[in-house]
């Protein structure tokens, strides 16, 4: 597969950077990636700070709504689109239990969108590889992970319209034979991810010393996927994976959200420069959960592993060193991003 002209919607957020910093980086892409992205309070430019500059001939931004058809039809015909890797879609369970309307937008029309400009894209189009979530598969009991065949049951707005998305994605492939592949992953962490999520969370307040808000009993798991990693596999899956095909990406590490938190503040009382009189541990702070709540979240990935030999490179301990590190290292970044809308909503949230 040759790639001209690569549409990377939702670019300037936490994964959708990463991607663009991964290939742009790297040595089997020579392409042009156009980065279509709205700018909302998780889409931030800084997280491609640099990239212009250093890849003046193939990098391209355009301010853009994938929910405006006008403006995204404007885009693909400009650049000639060939591919699309779509990253685009609000992603934050307790702001869609909020404001669900904005997630039926984005996340269901705005793909709808897209699909209906691959769709009467010119022959050339090679790709649309949709960025979804183990979310759609609703929530495991103590035993089992999630396979690429495991039935849809979404318990939240977010779930729900990204599973919508997901049925959109392969019923254009079986409909009209538009190529396309769809990776379901786990949760990611790493740099740039905004500080609304549990780790770049729990990392800023603790190095603060202010309450570290955990829902319920923190007893709820999930699989964790350093972003690099996670970018590494979308680009195999981009480059290899047989089309119309759903792939599994997860980072083989389940982790309790209390374990992390600790975890968190372990590292942190053990750094010279923050140690003081008492743990971090101390700060932590149970908080009502929140409705629909999932328990348990697993992947297998055993289908990416044979077909492609892939596994993480990261381990939980190596990532959340890195992740960590790059918090303290990037203050500025997390000044800028910590705007009034962020912690007004934090204070709505967790009082």
């Amino acid at each position: 597969m040759v790639i001209k002209n690569l549409m990377v919607t939702g670019g300037c957020g936490f994964i959708g950077s990463n991607f663009i910093r991964y290939l742009l980086k790297g040595e089997d892409f020579s392409g042009r990636i156009i980065n279509a992205d709205k700018l909302t309070y998780a889409g931030n430019p800084d997280n491609l700070k640099g990239i212009k500059e250093n890849y003046p001939e193939r990098y391209v931004f355009e301010r853009a709504d994938i929910c405006d058809f006008a403006r995204m039809e404007e885009i693909f015909s400009d650049y000639k689109i060939d591919t699309i890797c779509h990253f685009a879609a609000e992603s934050h369970v307790d702001r869609s239990i909020k404001r669900p309307d904005t997630f039926i937008n984005t996340n269901i029309i705005g793909t709808f969108n897209l699909l209906e400009l691959a769709r009467a894209a010119p022959d050339n189009f090679s790709l649309f590889h949709h960025i979804s979530t183990d979310e759609v598969y609703g929530s495991l009991g103590k035993t089992g992970s999630f396979v690429e065949t495991t039935p849809y049951k979404p318990n939240s707005p977010y779930s729900a319209s990204k599973a919508s998305s997901d049925h959109l994605v392969r019923a254009y492939n079986r409909t009209y034979g538009l190529p396309t592949t769809i990776s379901n992953c786990s949760n990611n962490y790493g740099p740039y991810q905004f500080p609304e999520k549990l780790i770049p969370l729990v990392i800023l307040n603790a190095v603060n010393r202010e309450k570290l808000p955990v829902y319920g009993d923190g007893r709820n798991i999930r699989d964790w996927l350093y972003v690099e990693d996670h970018c590494d596999a979308i680009w195999t899956i981009m480059k290899s994976g047989r089309r119309g095909e759903t792939y599994n990406i997860g980072g083989d590490m389940e982790m309790e959200n209390i374990a992390i938190v600790e975890m968190i503040c372990d590292i942190l009382d053990e750094m010279p420069h923050l140690k003081g009189s008492s743990s971090r541990r101390d700060l932590i702070t149970f908080v009502e959960d929140r409705p629909g709540h999932d328990r348990r979240y697993a992947i297998d990935f055993s289908k990416l592993r044979k077909e492609f030999n892939w596994v993480p490179r990261e381990s939980f301990n190596s990532g959340i060193q890195k992740t960590v590190s790059w918090y303290l290292e990037n203050k500025e970044w997390v000044k800028r991003v910590i705007n009034k809308e962020y912690q007004s909503w934090i204070g709505e949230q967790y009082g």
